[in-house]
């Protein structure tokens, strides 16, 4: 029989009425995101979804990589099926598992029955099962403390499943069951990591990115596309919305206090953003700010570019350390791209000596001669929207 996928759900199971419409997202999403490798099926019994391929062309090689980075999945696993009885498992753990269990000092077999109706205990078919394992590889010990390789048996309701250990999946739920939030992406390290936390919480993201050329580049704009497109290996296909930033920042410049620069220029975007997100649907704003970290983002500062909107402001960085947002870009595949040296508008006309604990009348005064309306409108007028995704050929 051919080689399957077992991807067991996470905190899907908690779920009490609401459970169907969860795994019917996850269940959609993984056939989404198959149809690149061809024709697999995909079903689900017992808080497991099976992805089982439908003939030889399919890329299994391929959908096992993409069903790494599907959100609603704790673990998965690549496993045989084989009849439900000992001698059809036992021959499907020696073609299937055999050179691990080889290459490996000591094992053991672990069994799970949830099939109630198979007449072996679990206790028992591990017994059976590893006995004779023993006897057909007497070079590797038994260890049922502490092995150096785990033979898993699943008694089934549609067969047995035998496979080597599991590996944890991307966590979280499934995309498309927490509503739609924008992202404000910069072409930094921790805006793709706030994306792809929220993201983790079964929303669906849209990105804004705010360009200003000639102060930056074609090479900026590019490398947040392809930041966008990184975070859609987790997220599944987004929109990138761009700003053109240029005259706002050039409006601030000459009618601004240098040392508001960059609190004015915050209050810009985060309005932007909420307009453009309120036109799509998009419930809630997510930023990669993180408390303390530069001088617009003290608690102050926060508080200042946060009054001009009314949607709720998501920064799931708030309280982490740098050290530790760099350990989830460098695991979701962002950081290299993040800290190519392309400068974006976040660093144009950055103050000398900005403002750390600004009040929000000190703002307002400070932008008074601004026509902030005119301004805005007019970015929203001109603004580009651009669809990433991880396959381009595929449109995934």
């Amino acid at each position: 029989m051919k080689e399957i996928f077992l991807l067991k759900l996470g905190e899907i199971v908690l779920k009490g009425a609401n459970k169907r419409q969860f795994e019917s997202k996850l269940r959609q999403n993984i056939r989404r995101r198959m149809k690149a490798y061809g024709n697999f099926d995909v079903y689900l019994i017992q808080s497991t979804v099976y992805v089982e391929p439908m003939d030889d062309a399919c890329d299994i090689d391929g959908a096992w990589e993409a069903c790494n980075s599907i959100f609603g999945v704790v673990s998965l696993c690549r496993c045989r099926p084989c009849e439900k009885n000992m001698d059809a498992i036992f021959a499907a753990v020696e073609e299937y598992l055999g050179d691990d269990l080889d290459c490996a000092k000591s094992f053991k077999v672990e069994s799970k029955r949830s099939d109630k109706r198979f007449p072996m205990t679990s206790i028992a078919i591990s017994q059976e099962i590893g006995g004779r394992l023993a006897e057909a590889h007497p070079g590797v010990a038994v260890d049922v403390h502490d092995p150096d390789y785990t033979v898993y048996v699943e008694i089934r309701d549609l067969a047995a499943y035998v496979h080597g250990p599991a590996q944890p999946g991307a966590g979280g739920l499934p995309t498309g069951v927490g509503g739609r939030a924008m992202c404000l992406l910069s072409g930094g390290i921790d805006s793709p990591v706030a994306a792809y936390m929220i993201a983790k919480r079964g929303v669906e993201i849209e990105c804004v990115h705010f360009f200003s050329y000639p102060y930056t580049s074609q090479l900026a704009k590019d490398k947040v596309l392809e930041l966008a497109r990184l975070v859609t290996r987790y997220s599944g296909r987004m929109t990138v919305d761009i700003v053109s930033f240029t005259e706002i920042q050039e409006a601030i410049r000459d009618n601004c206090p240098e040392e508001f620069f960059t609190l004015i220029m915050r209050r810009f975007m985060m309005e932007i953003a909420q307009r453009i997100a309120k036109q799509h649907g998009c419930g809630a704003l997510i930023t990669g700010e993180n408390l303390g970290q530069v001088a617009s983002q003290t608690m102050e500062a926060m508080t200042v570019t946060g009054a001009v909107v009314d949607i709720p402001v998501f920064m799931p960085l708030v309280g982490m350390d740098k050290e530790e947002i760099v350990t989830i870009a460098r695991r979701i595949g962002t950081l290299e791209t993040s800290i190519l040296p392309y400068e974006d508008c976040c660093t144009v006309f950055t103050p000398k000596h900005p403002k750390t604990k600004p009040t929000l009348g000190q703002v307002i005064h400070a932008e008074r001669d601004l026509d902030r309306e005119a301004l805005i409108q007019k970015a929203l007028d001109t603004y580009e929207k651009v669809t990433v995704k991880y396959h381009d050929e595929t449109g995934i």
